[in-house]
């Protein structure tokens, strides 16, 4: 498991141990970061259920300005910080132990906000991903042209519109599907990231 691209290329991350953690495959991460594209570069990261932590990495090596990691599972928190500690221990990251959906209404992720891309990576199972993007809404989470991501199992339906955000974008994997979200605009004129279906 390495960085694809950036300041640390090819540095090795490492992987976790088991099938509890599940990172997001190189082929979804190089896929996710094209899509980005230039956004990446000077953007503040909002990365939910980070696991080992190889999208706000991915993100730091890009340029990103800020990396706030969120991660409820200790073991989680003790890979991601290991990899943090492999790239140097950057100085412009936040660890946050919460759940995604607690961690919304929290100090630490509340006086970081807005977000310019918020990714979102929770077990495959888990049934309330609309409620997480009701919240991200509610708590004003993502800058106004910002981009929230998630990333789910393809039989996973997600709505159209949830609160003030709306879907933009998808694109498919094998199994993974990553769903884009933006606020809802009157004007939808060039707002829409490219490849929508």
């Amino acid at each position: 498991m390495r960085v694809i691209a950036g300041t640390q290329k090819g540095r090795r991350l490492k992987a976790p141990v088991g099938n509890r953690i599940r990172p997001t495959s190189a082929r979804v991460r190089e896929a996710l970061f094209s899509i980005l594209n230039t956004r990446v570069s000077e953007a503040k990261v909002l990365d939910l259920c980070c696991g080992a932590g190889t999208i706000g990495l991915e993100a730091l090596s890009r340029g990103a300005s800020r990396v706030v990691f969120v991660d409820n599972h200790l073991d989680s928190l003790q890979l991601l910080k290991d990899n943090l500690k492999r790239c140097g221990n950057p100085n412009h990251t936040v660890i946050v132990s919460s759940d995604a959906w607690n961690s919304v209404r929290q100090p630490q992720i509340l006086q970081e906000a807005p977000y310019d891309i918020i990714y979102v990576d929770p077990p495959y199972q888990h049934q309330e991903l609309e409620s997480l993007l009701s919240k991200v809404g509610t708590q004003h989470l993502l800058s106004d042209e910002g981009i929230m991501v998630v990333e789910h199992f393809w039989k996973t339906a997600l709505l159209r519109e949830v609160n003030s955000l709306e879907q933009v974008r998808q694109a498919r994997y094998g199994d993974t599907i990553l769903t884009f979200f933006q606020h809802i605009r009157e004007s939808h004129a060039n707002r829409r990231l490219p490849g929508n279906i």
